[in-house]
């Protein structure tokens, strides 16, 4: 082999290992080896994954056999993904979304973008620790903890720096170069905030675009998976994988003709000259002073590639998004699906079984509480007050919100910092985000929750319902006029 894999795969491209593969430099046995190899050394530093699919190397084997005699499925042949520890897989690897209760649970089948993944040639490396239950299980739960995982670290300062979301142990891991990519999911933030804290990509895709069969949930009106990765350029090619029409998930039904299969095509370097950007300056009020300049020179970088900014736009939906009815309602009934459905031997079936079950085991199971399961279970909505609770919640955001200001001021897209704030509108209307890496923060402050928030900080762009190939080419754009991506110090 010419390659020294322990060097190259630090910070490697998926285009990059796919040339290499079909030029006989590399195998994908070798390069899951490699993988495998760096967790070992580096996953103990951050606690980024739960497990290693005991099977990687194997169809690793396959998938170069396969290769060798019928040629490449695509760009994601042989490729090693991590996936998220609330995405099924048929496999020898549990599905437990981070809860003890879940520990020893395997899933019947795969989530359909794991069987899309599958399908396209990757191997399913390993399941990704991630904060319990999406963060929706108390409101004292730190980001990125869980009972059966532990915390995960943040790779460019374990213990110190915020890790963010739910995704947490996604992006610690590829920002840690322990997989070539991963896959998350997001309610409010979960996929693009852990991506922005790690100097990574981040799509949260429009809400229908893929597919959330098998993956365990939080809101059926909110929740999406999305790839996480190192480049736009990586990013755009795993969202071409994910996306489908879906017989058990209605939301796909609304994508057709609105979904790609290749969105590469839409990685246009001079992007920005022809786009209306608009800053909506709410969202930025609460950056500390070094976080600010980050986000002004990001405004500099769209001005001197040729955009049009519009700076101040207001969205006039500045009040906390959340309706605890809705988010309650819709967490109980998709959870309680979700575990009627579990082996026999679980011990947990409905979301009343997995109550009573923290509080059996509460030294283990309840080190933050779980003031939002029992919430959810005591919720007394039913259908016909759910949909009118919903559809009070979700009026200023459809009339006030992303598409009112888009046309307001004939704009491509917003500019939000890379925090939670500015995502929530965008997840009440199931909208699509996309992160880049946009500066690093030296100095950083204590937040609200004690977390030091100096580090990898990225620009967060915001746009209509399936405006993905617009946003993929602002991302791209900027990623390349600015390249501010940098690796961890950890070898």
């Amino acid at each position: 082999m010419s390659i020294n894999l322990e060097d190259w795969i630090h910070e490697a491209d998926l285009v990059s290992m796919q040339k290499a593969m079909s030029s006989g430099e590399c195998t994908s046995e070798a390069l899951v080896l490699a993988y495998i190899e760096r967790i070992h050394r580096y996953n103990p530093l951050i606690n980024a994954l739960l497990e290693i699919n005991p099977d990687a190397l194997e169809i690793a084997r396959n998938l170069d056999l396969e290769r060798n005699t019928t040629g490449s499925r695509g760009p994601l042949h042989g490729i090693p993904i991590l996936l998220k520890d609330n995405i099924d897989t048929y496999d020898r690897m549990h599905t437990s979304a981070g809860s003890i209760a879940l520990a020893e649970s395997f899933a019947p089948e795969d989530a359909f973008v794991a069987a899309k993944l599958r399908a396209a040639g990757a191997v399913l490396l390993g399941k990704a620790n991630m904060t319990e239950w999406s963060n929706f299980m108390s409101n004292r739960m730190p980001a990125g903890y869980s009972s059966r995982g532990g915390y995960v670290l943040n790779p460019y300062g374990p213990g110190k720096l915020f890790v963010s979301g739910s995704s947490s142990g996604s992006a610690a891991a590829v920002a840690a170069n322990l997989t070539a990519a991963a896959i998350g999911t997001e309610t409010a933030g979960s996929i693009i905030g852990p991506a922005s804290q790690h100097f990574l990509v981040g799509i949260k895709p429009t809400v229908g675009l893929a597919s959330r069969s098998g993956i365990i949930p939080i809101s059926i009106s909110q929740d999406t998976p999305g790839p996480i990765s190192k480049t736009v350029t990586d990013a755009a090619i795993l969202l071409g994988a994910l996306v489908g029409i879906d017989e058990n998930d209605k939301a796909t039904w609304t994508s057709p003709h609105r979904t790609f299969h290749d969105y590469t095509s839409y990685l246009d370097r001079d992007f920005l000259r022809k786009t209306r950007i608009g800053i909506p300056r709410h969202y930025y009020r609460s950056l500390d002073e070094e976080r600010l300049s980050i986000m002004e020179s990001a405004i500099n970088v769209l001005r001197e590639q040729g955009a049009t900014v519009i700076d101040t736009v207001n969205l006039h939906l500045e009040q906390h998004p959340w309706n605890n009815d809705v988010i309650c309602y819709e967490f109980k009934t998709g959870l309680n699906r979700y575990l009627s459905k579990l082996n026999s031997d679980m011990p947990v079936h409905s979301l009343q079984d997995l109550i009573a079950y923290n509080q059996k085991h509460a030294a283990s199971a309840l080190k933050f509480g779980q003031d939002n399961l029992i919430r959810s279970e005591q919720n007394a909505l039913n259908e016909t007050t759910y949909q009118l609770k919903r559809q009070e919640y979700n009026h200023p955001a459809v009339t006030r919100g992303i598409d009112y200001v888009l046309d307001q001021h004939g704009l491509d897209a917003l500019m939000l910092p890379g925090d939670v704030d500015g995502m929530y509108i965008a997840a009440r209307l199931g909208y699509p985000l996309i992160t880049v890496p946009a500066g690093y923060s030296a100095k950083g402050t204590i937040d609200a929750d004690g977390d030091l928030t100096q580090g990898p900080f990225g620009v967060v762009f915001s746009g209509r319902a399936f405006s993905e190939p617009t946003l993929i080419s602002i991302a791209y754009s900027f990623e390349q006029a600015t390249l501010f991506r940098r690796p961890p110090e950890m070898g």
